[in-house]
């Protein structure tokens, strides 16, 4: 499944950078040098970058719990890999928008790990399922719909507060990419979203 195979590189490819600051700096989302240097293909790599172990746990693990999922409907549905690939690393480069905008003139400025790509694939997942639970903070089981605005709210909340290294927004944009991502592929899923909340 496509879904294993990134898990695979991206835990390859973040193990080496965990012990080498130069691929580190060479594959991580630095807007300064996306826009200045035309290094566009930074927008993509910094998905397979994580700062440390937990980050790369947390990612991937939720990646596996919904993408092996996601996939399969994918196939069912007859949208084909191609699709799913762009939904996963279209969420990536949506979610770098924001950062391109703030952070064009920033060359300090870094971003790096797979968490847009990652919500892209759970809000996907809550948008075709949105009675499904979800653990909330890992432990309280929640609707994904009442998960999914809890989640949006706290992000952009904390995208405004800051302080905690966590590109937030990324999340926020990459969710809401995975979102309405089903529509363009089949804007007639509306109807099918709406009546889950008809019943």
């Amino acid at each position: 499944m496509v879904t294993y195979a990134i898990i695979a590189i991206t835990v390859v490819v973040s193990f080496l950078c965990f012990n080498n600051r130069q691929l580190f700096e060479k594959l991580a989302l630095n807007p300064y040098r996306v826009v200045h240097a035309h290094e566009w293909y930074r927008v993509i790599t910094h998905g397979f970058v994580h700062a440390d172990g937990t980050h790369l746990f947390v990612n991937m693990f939720t990646y596996w719990s919904f993408g092996t999922y996601i996939e399969k409907v994918f196939e069912v549905a007859d949208w084909g890999t191609g699709y799913y690939l762009l939904l996963y690393f279209g969420a990536m480069v949506i979610a770098s928008v924001p950062d391109l905008i703030r952070y064009r003139n920033a060359s300090w400025y870094r971003s790096i790990g797979a968490s847009g790509a990652v919500s892209a694939i759970l809000f996907t997942s809550i948008f075709l399922n949105p009675w499904d639970k979800i653990l909330l903070f890992a432990v309280i089981p929640v609707p994904g719909i009442l998960f999914g605005v809890v989640y949006l709210i706290y992000c952009q909340y904390m995208a405004k507060r800051g302080g905690d290294n966590i590109n937030h927004n990324a999340h926020f944009y990459g969710a809401v990419y995975g979102f309405i991502f089903p529509l363009f592929m089949n804007p007639g899923l509306f109807s099918v979203f709406l009546n889950h909340f008809q019943r």
